[in-house]
């Protein structure tokens, strides 16, 4: 009796097992008992026994899903083209895909989330992570593993990984952190899922970033030949391009995400690296360009310890382009739900801005256009003199606007996706009123401190330092770049790895500086932001109240002296502490209308 009902399992299992695979030929057999199906379509689970105990029940239920989804969500030709050839770095690769695989169960079916928990569990049970003692003992294929799984599912990883887990996840979150948030983007796909593995692999050192240099000219030469103009060639052509603008996103030579793995080797490397950054001979002159000019700003006693490590880039530099285009398709379907209002704000705004641009006549006035309602005095009367008119000067003012987006952690969600959704409406139309719009964002290349504190703290940690942490600031689209170009790069702001830290202060000044190389007469400048400024390794050397005081500084030097008109939007912060000009919203969905308000304040102004 016991028999059959062990075999009615296991026939229960091998049923579950094909439906969810969608493959007939799945089997099942138990660990000591020998089979012969389609080769790679076996789930050898452990017997529960004869008494069918619940917990081998579950992990042998487990084990069986694994398989099963495996052979349905994953290619195993692709798998092994884009598989590195290092075996700790394949050990990785193999981890990642399982856990995007049973992933994509667990997400979809919870029956088999609660199976796939018990085989993580039983799998987990007997590794050496649950040996460790240091981290060099932590076999990285479990821990990334663990870790990949927990942010594409929520689940906690098992306790018996917890302690090994904790000597190495600091690190894997310090190197890495960035792209395991994006995991889940592009979990549906696997070719783009390995292709961001293997950045990872590229950022923890495990696999060496001149192996993937022959795809990458395929990547940016599919840019330049696809019409897509200025967006695309900025990002290859940058050393040759005029002007002070382009010039100064030349400001670092490690300006991409993949110079972030690059990044660990200590303060000599940059140190010799620095100068051969700039090309052509002009090193000199770039660095003079891309340093802050801070006698021409407020005066202040901050300052950055070091601006070595500082960048901006162009959105698209940030990742590559097959990943751009699947975030821009992620903000797309953000505004669909919000097409009504999207709708309706925009067409506010353009009624409001196409007003003050409307033509106006003096008539009856006896030179200029002749005036087609006066054709009949002109006929019975040719001699009068008053049958012209005469086009009013308008005083809508030559503008542009620059959005300057805060892109910290505490933004993540639907904040940022708002504010995205905001830029985007706002570049399309302002572009179709005639109005420069200027997007950008700022954070800061790491969380609580980058290279800047680790090069403070190899000088042995000389009192009031300034800031600590690498500042990234970020271009989504120029003020004359057409709306066309610039769209893909917007939906950047939907990944999720790129908020960290925000240093507002030194975020203004950048912005306010490239408005005032504008040649527009009227400037405006909006900031969304969502906190005052955090970056807990400046705090904690200089005082927690250092960032706060220089972002006050530079607000009172903009709007006491400085020609560009200045508002700010508070998303669950009362920013009206800081800004003289400003909102506080607290739902990110009000955005879109205080958004509009401010602008249409802004315009109305003379």
């Amino acid at each position: 009796m016991a028999a059959s009902s062990l075999d009615r399992f296991r026939a229960a299992l091998a049923s579950a097992a094909r439906a969810i695979a969608r493959d007939g030929e799945v089997e099942v057999i138990f660990a000591s008992e020998q089979g012969n199906p389609a080769a790679g379509k076996v789930a050898r689970v452990s017997s529960p026994g004869p008494s069918l105990e619940p917990r081998l029940v579950a992990e042998a239920r487990g084990a069986a899903d694994s398989l099963a989804l495996r052979l349905r969500h994953h290619d195993a030709a692709l798998h092994n083209k884009g598989a590195p050839l290092d075996s700790d770095a394949r050990a990785v690769f193999d981890a990642l895909e399982t856990a995007r695989v049973e992933a994509l169960g667990a997400r979809a079916m919870r029956g088999v989330s609660d199976n796939l928990l018990s085989h993580v569990e039983a799998r987990t049970r007997l590794d050496a992570i649950g040996r460790a003692r240091s981290a060099e003992e932590v076999p990285l294929a479990t821990a990334l593993g663990l870790v990949a799984r927990q942010r594409l599912t929520g689940a906690e990883p098992p306790d018996s990984a917890q302690s090994g887990l904790a000597l190495v996840r600091p690190w894997i979150e310090e190197k890495a952190g960035a792209e395991l948030d994006a995991l889940a983007l592009t979990i549906d796909d696997q070719s783009a899922f390995a292709e961001l593995s293997r950045r990872l692999l590229e950022d923890l050192g495990l696999e060496a970033q001149s192996d993937r240099v022959p795809e990458e000219p395929d990547e940016a030469g599919g840019d330049d030949d696809d019409g897509e103009g200025d967006s695309a060639d900025e990002g290859e052509d940058q050393d040759q391009a005029a002007g002070a603008d382009q010039g100064e996103m030349e400001m670092r030579s490690d300006r991409s995400e993949e110079g972030d793995g690059d990044a660990e080797a200590d303060d000599q490397s940059f140190d010799e690296g620095e100068p051969t950054s700039a090309d052509d001979g002009g090193d000199e002159a770039a660095a003079r360009s891309s340093r802050r000019n801070w006698p021409d700003e407020p005066t202040s006693d901050y300052r950055a310890y070091t601006e070595r490590f500082d960048e901006m880039v162009a959105a698209p530099e940030l990742c590559d382009d097959e990943e751009l285009v699947r975030l821009r398709a992620y903000l797309d379907q953000q505004i669909g739900r919000q097409s009504a209002l999207v709708t309706r704000l925009a067409n506010r705004l353009q009624r409001r801005l196409m007003a003050q641009q409307a033509r106006s006549w003096d008539f009856d006035q006896e030179e200029g256009l002749l005036d087609a309602a006066r054709l009949a005095r002109v006929v019975a009367s040719p001699a009068h003199s008053l049958s012209y008119k005469v086009e009013r000067e308008t005083d809508f003012k030559d503008t542009v606007v620059s959005l300057l987006i805060d892109n910290s952690g505490s933004m993540r969600g639907r904040p940022i996706a708002i504010a995205a959704m905001c830029a985007d409406i706002l570049a399309r139309t302002l572009e179709r009123c005639g109005v420069a719009t200027e997007i950008l964002g700022f954070t800061t290349r790491a969380w609580k401190g980058g290279q800047s504190r680790e090069a403070w703290l190899s000088e042995g940690r000389p009192p009031n330092p300034g800031r600590l942490n690498d500042l990234r600031h970020i271009v989504y689209k120029r003020a004359d770049e057409p709306y066309r170009h610039a769209r893909k790069s917007l939906g950047l702001m939907m990944r999720e790895g790129l908020l960290k830290e925000n240093i507002d202060g030194e975020a203004l000044l950048w912005a306010h500086r490239r408005l005032l190389a504008r040649p527009e007469e009227r400037r405006v400048l909006m900031v969304i932001s969502d906190g005052a400024p955090v970056d807990d390794s400046t705090a904690s050397a200089n005082g927690g109240t250092y960032l706060e005081r220089h972002l006050r500084q530079v607000i009172g030097w903009i709007e006491s002296r400085s020609s560009v008109e200045l508002s700010a939007i508070g998303i669950g912060h009362d920013v009206t502490r800081y800004y003289a000009r400003a909102v506080t919203i607290m739902d990110a969905d009000q955005l879109g209308g205080a958004l509009i308000d401010q602008l249409v304040a802004l315009f109305d102004r003379t």
